[in-house]
């Protein structure tokens, strides 16, 4: 038997054929169509956040002018958020907005997550009812249980008290449902390998349930964080204390007697917006990641 002689490949044919491999393929009109979409979207969305910047910038009296001017005559100028930091307590209320938040972020992660496994994996009497609670529940809209909750905090006496924001926030339905969704697409075969060799529930949870969820997890965690920063009906209702308040509450206390401040409200806005600005510039990747695999649209 004669070996057949493979065929030459010369170096031109193999940098030709690995350019082909990473040639991009051609923009097609629904695609050109899709990003000019999504350019527009994102000018939408970016134009008000500008315009606030612009506005905090500005000197009152060119905040207030009319016509309108995007760059002001007089130039920019901080005095606007000079006085918000000099006449609050910026730091202060900024300790207690991280504080609660990453609290109620940690809490309510922990029992979405304990939740969303029980609901998941074991069968119980009730357990499709009890789902259907959760999901209705997400209907209802927070300011009906504003009343009751208050009452609550007044029989605890916490009122005026770090729990007092903390606790009435740890329970978010949404999370403990697209948790559920997430836990029902881990393979079933990982826990029962893990079952005979003599793993209890708690440790097929922390140590493998758990460490495959991270992305989730972590989109979880974000999205309540975010929630919880941004809160600010609860913390006005139950924090009377200036040195409780979290940061959107105490910076609405910074209210001149001169009547409505444009540049001095946009200062505000922004001094409260850029955590979550930093926030999603450094964890933008993480969220993403985790919308993709929430398994919400599954059955």
């Amino acid at each position: 038997m004669t070996a057949q002689a493979l065929p030459r490949t010369s170096p031109a044919s193999v940098t030709q054929a690995a350019r082909g491999g990473n040639r991009r393929p051609r923009p097609t009109a629904g695609r050109v169509v899709a990003l000019v979409i999504l350019a527009v979207l994102a000018i939408a969305w970016l134009a008000p956040v500008a315009w606030a910047l612009l506005t905090s910038l500005k000197t009152e009296q060119e905040a207030a002018a009319f016509p309108i001017t995007l760059i002001p005559a007089e130039g920019f100028t901080l005095d606007a958020y000079i006085t918000t930091l000099s006449e609050g307590m910026v730091p202060r209320w900024a300790w207690n907005s991280l504080l609660t938040s990453s609290a109620i972020t940690l809490i309510t992660v922990t029992i979405s997550a304990l939740a969303g496994y029980a609901l998941s994996r074991f069968d119980f009497a009730g357990r499709k009812m009890l789902l259907a609670v959760i999901v209705a529940s997400i209907m209802v809209p927070g300011q009906i249980l504003i009343v009751p909750l208050f009452q609550q905090m007044l029989t605890l006496n916490m009122v005026d008290t770090y729990w007092g924001i903390i606790l009435p926030q740890v329970i978010a339905a949404p999370m403990v449902f697209i948790l559920k969704k997430f836990f029902d697409q881990i393979p079933r075969e990982l826990e029962e390998a893990a079952l005979m060799d003599g793993a209890s529930r708690l440790r097929i949870l922390l140590q493998i349930v758990l460490p495959l969820s991270r992305p989730i997890l972590g989109a979880v965690s974000i999205f309540v964080f975010i929630g919880a920063w941004n809160n600010f009906l609860w913390p006005f209702i139950v924090i009377n204390k200036s040195e409780l308040m979290t940061l959107p509450v105490g910076l609405q206390t910074v209210i001149s007697a001169y009547g409505i401040q444009y540049a001095a409200n946009m200062a505000q806005a922004m001094l409260a917006a850029l955590p979550l600005i930093v926030l999603f510039l450094f964890f933008q990747r993480q969220i993403i990641k985790g919308i993709s695999t929430t398994g919400i649209t599954g059955t």
